[in-house]
């Protein structure tokens, strides 16, 4: 009997899978970056500067120039008009066949030149397209490619995968026409096939929009599944039998604010559970989030269990470790410091320490996370600056004793809008810190012209001798840098600007000083042996000098928002008026403009937060691009907030229903249906799914 017949299939272009194409329905869901309509044959002479437009042409001429570089210019004429075709990229072939007297059709956006109107690299079609010609019912589409892939090869394969892998809709026809939207087959074959009449963003909205629903109900699934597989887990019930949270609180120099008692209480009663805790902490700068972890971190003390406390920097780290040994030494605790550069023995010795159990809260940066590092019994994982970290950092610091799972309390000084909180952070609990600490002020914001800077400088002396004051001054680089049109005033040249005037009373922080040197001008500027510190952004985040009242933020156009207002937050943290000076150099950009406009208004975290992520977007606010968390593609939190809100209350029920058939039947929802739409969106469930 003959063997069976195998069929082979042909392998993936590489582009396809490059671009993250390899199963069908990715394909089907790589939408277009535009159309071109090649309907329409525009005459030559009709044509303006600005428009991508469709023309035959004749060639009257092709030659290669080497003006400013070598390129290929083909002089054509339609009508009454000529017009010039450039090609910066070519090859012999492609010259050979302009030859003249042949005619042709191109696609390209005209723009003016010294001899009329001219095209780069348009899109060339051999031949005319005849009164009676029929033409595409559709518009053309462009997609997003990458080296090697032709438009020709990603329609193809995309068409195909339309054909074998179009999902279903899911949702009831009611929910649909209470929204406005077509379904969803319809909305996906229109995105890829526009009908000619379907000119314009507006054309096609309603069919974007579905596609967001899709991608925003799949996350909200994925975000509450995750939240519930990991309610199933069991971590230690952390119950302070000693009582060191109450010795601590009433050890303390203040007392805590209403927003402080109330996240205190909810982390609190986190970890008194037997399920593993997973809260984020958020709260402006200054505004006491600190307490709170020292105090989560007594309890797990007092439980028996050890508590670790990672922070991004050394600085902070350092600062970090400084306060939670001042609060809980005195009560026997054990605070240890674990971080990079350690001498051997040192290190040795903090490791055993930590191991046997010796070392009750350890401080540390990314050195906590090395695979030397064992604790004994480590009940709860403190993240300070949480988005400065990715997933499998968060995680790997997160251990099992006995099936048992440590807790994860996280920490964020970026406020988070509520929409963004609504939608990335639906697997986390969130206690929010609202209230400043009492005795502080306002700080004011000034911002002030670089042709100023002299006469702040000036100022700054004065401010010094006859207030005894400190400062900050921050400048964006190390080395100077060129740009377009100015150059950056560097770190280096501000030093030897600020030398003569501040003398030994000024020192320098940088991110590529030896972390030694850096503890060491840190502890003198914090003792009042240094006046200024001038610095780079190492200071953004954990430095806390109460008597330090001015912040001078060189270059600040060149600073994000959400890393000014942190900047800004070093300041404002003792008694007496702080002020914070944000020097910029002109012209300013629009964006910039805008940021600094904001700083100026508002001192506001949560009104810059939603700023920000207008600005932004929730990729670089979460430092969701650098984490590798899940992230939107297709939806804006700002302008679907109607959709935000719909798939927040449908996820609900949607989870809810998961495992109640009469539940899912009563919302027309199928298992099936809702693995397919978890499937399609698997970018967005790949990291949660496994982060539990």
């Amino acid at each position: 009997m003959p063997a069976a017949a195998t069929v082979k299939t042909r392998p993936l272009p590489a582009g396809l899978i490059k671009l993250g194409l390899s199963r069908p329905i990715d394909r089907v869901l790589h939408f277009p970056l535009r159309y071109e309509d090649e309907s329409q044959v525009v005459l030559l002479g009709a044509v303006l500067p600005g428009q991508t437009v469709q023309c035959q042409v004749t060639v009257l001429s092709a030659q290669v120039v080497f003006k400013p570089r070598r390129m290929l210019v083909v002089l054509v004429q339609g009508d009454l008009t000529q017009a010039s075709l450039r090609f910066i990229y070519f090859n012999e072939s492609l010259r050979q066949r302009f030859v003249p007297g042949e005619q042709l059709r191109f696609i390209g956006q005209a723009r003016r030149a010294p001899n009329g109107l001219e095209f780069i690299h348009p899109k060339i079609r051999w031949g005319w397209l005849e009164p009676d010609q029929p033409v595409s019912p559709t518009l053309v589409s462009i997609y997003p490619t990458t080296q090697g892939l032709t438009q020709p090869v990603i329609a193809r394969h995309i068409a195909q995968a339309l054909a074998s892998a179009m999902p279903a809709e899911w949702l009831d026809q009611q929910t649909l026409q209470m929204l406005g939207l077509p379904d969803l087959p319809r909305a996906i074959e229109t995105l890829h096939r526009p009908p000619i009449h379907a000119h314009g963003p507006a054309a096609l909205e309603p069919c974007w929009r579905r596609i967001r629903l899709d991608e925003l109900v799949a996350q909200q699934i994925a975000l509450r599944r995750a939240r519930a597989r990991r309610a199933v887990r069991q971590a230690p019930a952390l119950v302070d039998q000693q009582g060191l949270c109450d010795r601590l609180l009433a050890g303390l120099p203040f007392q805590l604010t209403g927003a402080q008692q109330r996240a205190w209480q909810q982390v609190s009663q986190d970890l008194a559970q037997s399920r593993p805790a997973h809260r984020l902490i958020q709260g402006d700068v200054g505004s006491g989030k600190t307490v709170v972890a020292v105090l989560a971190a007594a309890q797990a003390v007092g439980a028996g269990w050890q508590a670790a406390l990672m922070a991004p920097t050394e600085i902070l780290a350092q600062q970090l470790f400084q306060k939670t040994s001042e609060w809980l030494s005195p009560l026997g605790i054990s605070v240890l410091l674990l971080k990079g550069g350690m001498p051997a023995a040192a290190r040795r010795e903090a490791l055993s320490q930590i191991s046997e159990g010796q070392a009750h809260v350890v401080v540390g940066t990314h050195a906590l996370i090395q695979k030397s590092v064992n604790f004994h019994r480590l009940g709860l994982a403190l993240v300070d600056e949480q988005h400065r970290f990715g997933v499998g950092q968060r995680l790997a610091l997160r251990e099992t004793v006995d099936g048992l799972v440590s807790h994860t309390i996280g920490m964020s000084a970026t406020p988070i809008p509520r929409s963004l909180a609504m939608t990335f952070l639906a697997d986390l609990d969130v206690s929010v810190i609202d209230e400043r600490p009492p005795g502080r002020t306002p700080i004011r914001t000034r911002l002030m012209a670089m042709a100023k800077r002299e006469e702040l400088a000036q100022r700054l002396l004065h401010y010094i001798d006859t207030q005894d004051g400190q400062a900050y001054w921050v400048c964006p680089v190390i080395e100077e840098q060129q740009d377009a049109e100015r150059a950056l005033l560097a770190l280096e040249e501000t030093q030897a600007w600020l030398a003569p005037l501040l003398g030994e009373r000024l020192g320098v922080v940088h991110g590529r000083m030896p972390a030694k040197d850096k503890q060491a001008v840190m502890a003198r500027f914090a003792s009042g042996e240094l006046r200024v510190l001038l610095a780079t952004t190492v200071i953004e985040v954990g430095v806390d000098v109460p008597q330090a009242r001015l912040m001078v933020i060189d270059h600040a156009e060149r600073f994000g928002l959400a890393q000014l207002h942190q900047l800004r937050g070093r300041v404002g943290r003792g008694a007496g008026q702080s002020s914070c000076i944000l020097l910029f150099d002109e012209p300013l950009s629009e964006a910039a403009r805008q940021r600094l406009k904001a700083l100026y208004e508002t001192d506001d975290g949560f009104e810059l937060a939603n700023r920000d992520l207008a600005q932004r977007g929730p990729g670089e606010l979460l430092g969701m691009r650098q984490s590798g968390e899940p992230s939107l593609r297709f939806s804006d939190l700002t302008r679907d907030q109607d959709l935000v809100a719909f798939a927040v209350d449908y996820g609900q029920r949607l989870i809810a229903a998961w495992s109640d058939p009469v539940a899912r039947k009563a919302m027309g929802v199928s298992m099936d249906q809702l693995h397919a739409l978890l499937d399609r969106w698997a970018h967005q469930a790949d990291d949660l799914l496994t982060s539990t």
